[in-house]
């Protein structure tokens, strides 16, 4: 069995065919998909599919790039729900940021701000983190150790710096997507075997980050099966072993 940690299935991309992709999904022995939440305009869109799915559970969060559009009291509507298991994606992404320096700064620190509160509900709601980084690693890092409870949470695509595998000892799993299957994705491959085995998630980030031999298509989360397999090889173990490994890390974690 594989659980895909990470798929967006609020997009507007599986409007017309979301329950064909489930069914694809569910053929490749994928059993479980969690959505994060990231724009709250999507929110109501993934509790609606949680419920009509039993399969698919979700989380509530604000991506960093909406951070202008964070509301609490609005995630908090949504973050008692049974299905609910995990507040985010939340974290820091300096990769647009503004060119003139006092806006730059002025965007890096409402989008401190909105992180460290997602972080405080999550600690208040006992859920784990989903983590967004992007190119602010070294913020993150120290967000991370100094407000994080113990419940810990995923570093979603995970970026391979090799600072935030101290993150390890908090409680904080990798969430491995398609990028490992990329050509040009050295360093992640390099870095990859430094994470330890039970800390080790499989997630598609769909439709984002297609997989190798699929890129260029809409992914879908029937496509984990070509990053389980690429996980197994580079960890010395069979596929079956990744599965059930990455399915007790996701149990450990999130609870399904």
């Amino acid at each position: 069995m594989i659980v895909d940690t990470h798929c967006h299935l609020d997009d507007k991309r599986y409007d017309n065919d979301l329950e064909e992709v489930i069914k694809n999904a569910k053929r490749e022995g994928v059993e479980k998909f969690i959505i994060p939440g990231a724009d709250p305009k999507t929110l109501q869109r993934a509790v609606d599919i949680a419920e009509q799915y039993d399969p698919v559970y979700f989380a509530v969060g604000v991506h960093p790039y909406d951070a202008q559009n964070y509301d609490r009291t609005y995630l908090e509507q949504f973050a008692k729900h049974p299905k609910c298991v995990a507040v985010g994606e939340c974290g820091l992404d300096y990769f647009r940021l503004p060119e003139s320096p006092e806006e730059a700064e002025a965007e890096k620190k409402l989008q401190k701000e909105v992180f460290i509160d997602q972080i405080f509900l999550a600690k208040a709601l006992k859920k784990p983190l989903i983590v967004h980084i992007r190119e602010s690693s070294a913020d993150c890092l120290v967000l991370l150790k100094k407000y994080a409870g113990e419940k810990g949470g995923v570093l979603h695509c995970y970026n391979a710096d090799e600072s935030l595998l101290k993150l390890a000892d908090h409680n904080f799993y990798y969430g491995i997507g398609g990028v490992l299957t990329f050509k040009n994705a050295r360093k992640l491959i390099n870095v990859y075997p430094k994470i330890p085995l039970d800390r080790l998630l499989i997630e598609t980030d769909a439709p984002y980050l297609t997989p190798h031999p699929h890129r260029g298509e809409r992914n879908e989360p029937s496509f984990t099966t070509f990053i389980a397999d690429k996980m197994a090889e580079l960890s010395g173990i069979s596929r079956a072993e990744m599965e059930v490994l990455t399915t007790q890390n996701c149990l450990n974690l999130f609870g399904i």
